[in-house]
Formats: C-alpha cells, structure tokens, sequence
C-alpha cells in the first residue's frame, strides 16, 4: 500500500483532529500522494500539535545517511503480524503510534496480468485515519531531526481481496472511536494488537479510475475520476 490522497486543508485537518496545525501550515491537499516521494505529510501523534513527517520509517538507531536512504523504501508498510518482532517497528509499536489522514487511497486489481487501479474511500468519511508508526531520526551531516512512519498493513476484508487480489493485504483503518485509544501510550501488546484488524467491507466503497493517474500532478483533481469503461461492479 503506497498510494494515498489526503484532500485536506491544515484547518480542516486541524478541526477534524481538535489538534493545533502551525506545523503543517505548508502542506496542500494532494490527490495523490506516492510514497516513493517521501515528501511531508501530515501525521497525528498523542501531541497537541500535527506535524510533518516523510513516508518511509528510518529507525532512530540507523547510523549513516546512505543507510537511511537504503532501508526507507524498505519501511513504508508494517505487517501486523510480525510488528512486534521487527527490529525497524518493535520499539515504535509499543512507544510511537501515529494516525495517519487520508481521504482515500488507491490499490490494484490484477486482471490477468493487467493492472487495474482503484480508488478506495469509507463511506460518509471526508478524512479517515490509518493506523502508523513512527520514529525520529538524527541526520548528522545536516543537523536535523528527520520524523518518519509507516502504515500498518492487516489481511485484506472481502471487498480489498478482489481488488488487492494477489497479496490479499489492506491497510488498518481505525475506526474514529479508537483514534485516541491508538495513541495511548498506556496500552499493553495485547491492547495494541487487538486494534489491528480489517475494516468491515460494507463500510468502504471503491471506484475504478484511469491507469494513467500515476502520471498526473498531486494536486489535478482529474486523477479521481472514475475510467470510461469501468468492470463489472465488484
């Protein structure tokens, strides 16, 4: 899962998250958000304020910058069935849980062996949350603190398993009611863990857009258009 789109304000997400946004007062809604970018996103943590992190957890113990930009592109998902276990995620699991805003996010169908792109969303929900982890990093050279994350990804429901039909992987969307349960520090692994399941199916809609919206501007609102000849209703 690499392909977001957060179609919000900083006030908006400032509301939506009763947190204060002068940190992320740079950010604009995007359509598309590839993590391959790395590029600032907005990202809720058990602070007051929202801040701006890049996609692609660095762990806080990684030692150069060439080995930083090495494992970063390895660290954009979490699976939480091994997250406890992995050296990049077992601390962050349990220290450094985040939310991360989104207003949808995009997957793909295989059609024997042609790739069909769907945009994802929950139904009556304008922004939702992903479940995240995140850590900081130091980078030496540059003298500055790098905050990174990852979204945790859980065995796909009904609905992502005919989309995502290869890996049969979704990510974990929390529902508004555990938002703030996610980010409490007090939770145990078993607290935490329960809280890593698949969304229900009923609750999300997807729509079938155009292959080429990968080449298209973050801000074009075009890339969600459905495609003219969409298959047969999932």
């Amino acid at each position: 899962m690499h392909h977001t789109a957060l179609i919000a304000t900083p006030k908006q997400l400032s509301e939506r998250y009763r947190r204060n946004a002068d940190l992320i007062l740079d950010f604009r809604p995007a359509y598309h958000v590839s993590a391959f970018t790395h590029a600032e996103y907005p990202v809720v943590t058990a602070d007051e304020r929202l801040q701006l992190f890049r996609w692609g957890l660095i762990p806080s113990w990684t030692a150069t910058v060439e080995d930083a930009v090495a494992i970063r592109n390895r660290t954009l998902n979490a699976r939480a069935e091994t997250i406890f276990t992995k050296p990049s995620y077992r601390e962050p699991i349990r220290r450094k849980r985040c939310l991360v805003s989104v207003s949808g996010f995009f997957d793909w169908h295989d059609a024997h062996g042609r790739k069909i792109p769907y945009y994802i969303r929950v139904k009556h929900c304008p922004v939702f949350s992903l479940a995240g982890v995140f850590d900081c990093w130091y980078n030496r050279p540059q003298d500055e603190y790098v905050g990174t994350y990852a979204i945790i990804t859980t065995a796909a429901n009904e609905r992502m398993r005919q989309i995502h039909n290869t890996r049969f992987r979704m990510p974990v969307i929390l529902p508004p009611a555990d938002e703030e349960r996610w980010l409490d520090p007090s939770l145990d692994d078993g607290q935490i863990a329960a809280l890593l399941r698949a969304y229900p199916s009923e609750e999300m809609t997807d729509t079938e857009i155009r292959r080429d919206f990968i080449r298209k501007a973050p801000s074009d609102p075009t890339i969600l258009e459905p495609a003219s000849l969409p298959l047969q209703p999932l």
